[in-house]
């Protein structure tokens, strides 16, 4: 779709038009699955992944403009992610306390380490005499939040590399989606307090080295630089 249609259809859904939404919506489902994927097997139904994709595409159809200066699947990719991390952090359809949660955790260690040396998992008696506890309370806590996936496993759709292999790169998916969504607020900015951040975080530079750069006074930098990240905090946790 070019990008004078995009722009196009996503003012009329924005004044309203439904018609023009499904149509965006149908066209990008591509661009939603192929963010979604990357939840799969999160204790949540696929379909249930779309539909919060579908969400927070809709979000962004709601919330861009043209002014971003960037392309709309550029600024889609983050919102759609955001929704279904937002969900997961904190809706997910699992709620178990903190101690299940720590508890689930060491023993998740404790079966990476056991097949790391022994080449295969342990059972759940073996578990349970390591940790003192009942064979059920193992049951309940690896099924609480589904920890026990190794990263030895081998996904069903991809026998032939193990999620390790698909870790090493220095830069997994999520650290890309976060990547991308930090991008999208600054962006947001206005050109001085984008200006600022830039050179403060990216450029390493000093407060006063900024102050230089614009002409102000280190305090009026101090001053901006604190409204620009309070601005940045806000966007940020809305996406």
């Amino acid at each position: 779709m070019e990008n004078e249609q995009v722009l196009s259809l996503i003012a009329a859904a924005q004044n309203g038009d439904n018609s023009a939404c499904e149509i965006l919506l149908t066209r990008n489902s591509p661009l939603i699955k192929s963010v979604i994927r990357r939840y799969k097997n999160r204790n949540i139904e696929y379909d249930d992944l779309y539909q919060l994709g579908c969400v927070g595409f809709i979000k962004a159809v709601k919330n861009f403009s043209a002014a971003f200066e960037v392309r709309f699947s550029t600024y889609a990719v983050p919102m759609i992610a955001g929704e279904v991390k937002r969900f997961l952090r904190d809706d997910g359809p699992i709620k178990v306390s903190r101690g299940t949660k720590a508890a689930a955790i060491k023993i998740s260690r404790y079966i990476e380490e056991y097949r790391r040396i022994s080449g295969e998992a342990p059972t759940i008696e073996r578990i349970s005499e390591e940790f003192g506890i009942e064979a059920q309370e193992v049951v309940f806590i690896l099924d609480s939040g589904k920890y026990p996936l190794s990263i030895y496993d081998r996904n069903d759709d991809d026998s032939a590399r193990s999620l390790i292999d698909k870790l090493r790169s220095d830069e997994n998916e999520d650290d890309k989606l976060d990547s991308m969504m930090l991008k999208t607020v600054i962006d947001s900015l206005e050109p001085r307090d984008k200006k600022i951040i830039l050179l403060r975080y990216f450029a390493d530079k000093t407060q006063a080295e900024v102050a230089r750069v614009l002409n102000v006074s280190q305090v009026q930098i101090s001053r901006l630089e604190s409204k620009a990240l309070s601005k940045l905090r806000e966007a940020y946790g809305e996406i």
